[in-house]
């Protein structure tokens, strides 16, 4: 048996793998330190680093052109992904009792992207919001800013006295964007996963052909 089409298996396989990684690597900002699970309600939005875990929302004050007849349905929970600019409040339940005992304070900074390793992967623009370090000894750390427009922002959690990279706990924030929507990046490796697969057929159909063409010219 010829293994040549496997070959072409194997390659585009490899292909793929390599471009999902590299995909994974671009999650958020900073991957290692954002791990959320979902931006629908009935999904837990989890962010952590090494040291830290929270369950974190964010809701948006309704506008005054939505016609909705009960306001509090409005106040729909998102994770990291929120629609619209606008008011925002968000929620950070700290899950390790420890820092409960720790001051906090909050920074709400706008960002660009550098495409460099965390935590140099993002230049701060603007601060959007700061409130001074304080105990939360309920574990709800409570914070709201007013947004004026869409972008990449960063909620700062400045723990203790917040010396350390690790200890200046990350939640990064896209504003206007479908929550539910797939990122480009992952639309990006899809569509060229779809080429390769489009292409390894091709070459198989290509091998067959000209194979089944050599077997009728030596009859």
């Amino acid at each position: 048996m010829n293994i040549l089409p496997l070959r072409f298996f194997y390659i585009a396989t490899l292909l793929i793998g390599a471009l999902s990684l590299s995909g994974c690597d671009k999650l958020g900002f900073g991957a290692k330190q954002s791990n959320a699970l979902g931006n629908r309600p009935d999904l837990d939005c989890i962010i952590a680093n090494d040291f830290y875990a929270v369950h974190f929302s964010a809701y948006i004050q309704p506008s005054k052109d939505d016609k909705i007849a009960d306001p509090k349905a409005a106040f729909v929970p998102y994770c990291q992904k929120i629609p619209r600019a606008g008011k925002m409040f968000f929620t950070a339940d700290l899950i390790d009792r420890d820092i409960r005992t720790t001051p906090i304070g909050i920074r709400l900074v706008e960002v660009e992207k550098t495409g460099q390793p965390a935590p140099n992967d993002i230049r701060e623009l603007r601060t959007v919001a700061e409130i001074p370090s304080k105990l939360y000894p309920r574990g709800a750390v409570e914070a709201q800013a007013d947004i004026d427009k869409n972008g990449d922002y960063v909620l700062f959690l400045m723990i203790g006295e917040a010396m350390e990279d690790d200890d200046k706990f990350r939640v990064p924030l896209e504003v206007g964007v479908d929550p539910n929507g797939m990122p480009m990046h992952l639309i990006a490796i899809a569509a060229v996963a779809g080429l390769l697969l489009i292409g390894l057929i091709f070459l198989v159909y290509l091998y067959k052909f000209k194979q089944k063409a050599g077997d009728e010219a030596n009859q």
